[in-house]
């Protein structure tokens, strides 16, 4: 029988041995260019809704290849826009995996609609096609693809799907900028691509997020939606020289400042270089543990380029001698600064009281996040600290191993 979801357990005391600074899963990398690009926007006219965030929309649009970018403020208000912009409502259902972020189902119950889970596949840990076509229903308007860890889905099997019957196909592509699958990059995948600049991800601007398309009137639709719903922005009316403006659309306000924006454009100068280290560090893990008994990485297609966000191992309980808990205890402890991502999404109390979801549901998923750890995977990362991590997964897999 599925368990349910556990708290993490207070990890036990030191045991004697010299502290070393701990390694997080993830961190920011800030640079004196950054610095100097936020203090330059600091003394401009413009804090916010200013040139800069058109530029940084720009920059984003341009690397991943499509038409339109929307700057928003943050990962989570990029997957309301895209759900508002594909017009979710009341009665409709949207197909989301339940191994992801709860924001990836909690934006369509904010505009009303149904979150229906689908369970993923057992290597990957990405979004089943054959799951999303038992779950299309009638009622279906759009399918969500999440970039588990920050692998494509598979692309062209989930947009035949979208396309025969009508419905709009989402990526949450929080995990996987810099991605591409079957040499197209992600940003083109899907009608409407979303992106986070969350401290953890690829790029920062502190908290943000984006929403490319190749659709400009869904575009327009997400500009108005994260300004109130109101036609114009300030900057627009001051070139205009008017005060006027109307609300045409029930908005929000989930806009992206210029001193944010002026961040993510220095941040931007550097993702091409951000990505080969993580790919680098990927490789030397997939090395390490393809010989260290329990450890198994998840599987990459080759039809694919990872972007690398996370690095999620599974555990073998029987081979390891100790189960995801006590390793993720013990490795803490070692100041490996490892996590669980996630909690599938349908074991949520919350999703369990009001939608009457549980075990059970997504067999795949409920099993999987009995055993996944992510390990520390960013950029700054020494290739000390990357030893330091497959030194102690190693020591910690063969001393309590059978």
């Amino acid at each position: 029988m599925t368990r349910k979801p556990r708290r993490p357990r207070r990890a036990p005391g030191s045991s004697g041995q010299r502290r070393r600074k701990p390694i997080p899963y993830a961190h920011q990398s800030i640079e004196a260019a950054d610095i100097r690009a936020v203090t330059a926007v600091m003394r401009s006219d413009w804090l916010t809704t200013g040139p800069k965030v058109a530029a940084f929309e720009e920059a984003v649009a341009a690397f991943v290849g499509a038409p339109f970018g929307v700057a928003v403020s943050n990962g989570t208000a990029a997957l309301h826009a895209a759900v508002h912009a594909a017009g979710i409502g009341p009665g409709d259902e949207v197909i989301v995996p339940a191994m992801t972020f709860a924001a990836s189902a909690n934006c369509v119950l904010y505009e009303g609609g149904t979150p229906v889970f689908a369970d993923v596949l057992p290597g990957s840990l990405l979004l089943d096609p054959a799951q999303v076509e038992a779950k299309l229903t009638p009622r279906t308007k759009a399918v969500m693809a999440v970039d588990y860890a920050g692998q494509p889905c598979d692309y062209d099997a989930l947009r035949a799907l979208a396309d025969r019957r009508g419905v709009v196909l989402i990526a949450d592509a929080a995990h996987s900028l810099g991605g591409e699958y079957r040499g197209r990059k992600v940003g083109t995948l899907a009608d409407l691509t979303t992106f986070s600049f969350h401290p953890v991800k690829h790029v920062t601007t502190g908290e943000g997020g984006m929403v490319v398309t190749n659709d400009p009137t869904r575009a327009e639709r997400m500009r108005q939606f994260r300004n109130h719903g109101i036609s114009t922005d300030a900057r627009a009316r001051a070139e205009r020289g008017t005060w006027f403006y109307e609300m045409v659309d029930l908005g929000y306000n989930y806009r992206l400042t210029d001193i944010q924006c002026a961040l993510g454009l220095s941040q931007m100068s550097r993702l091409a270089k951000s990505l080969k280290r993580r790919r680098a560090i990927a490789r030397r893990y997939d090395e390490a543990f393809a010989a260290i008994p329990g450890i198994e990485p998840l599987a990459v297609s080759p039809d694919v380029v990872h972007a690398y966000h996370l690095y999620v191992v599974r555990l073998d309980p029987a081979r390891m001698g100790m189960d995801r808990d006590a390793a993720f205890r013990l490795l803490r402890e070692r100041g490996i600064g490892v996590n669980v991502h996630y909690i599938p999404v349908h074991l949520h109390p919350y999703y369990r009281t009001r939608m009457g979801t549980g075990p059970g549901m997504c067999p795949v998923a409920e099993a999987a996040y009995e055993r996944i750890l992510s390990l520390p995977m960013f950029p700054a990362m020494t290739d000390a600290d990357v030893e330091r991590v497959v030194d102690e997964v190693e020591r910690m897999a063969r001393a309590q191993g059978p």
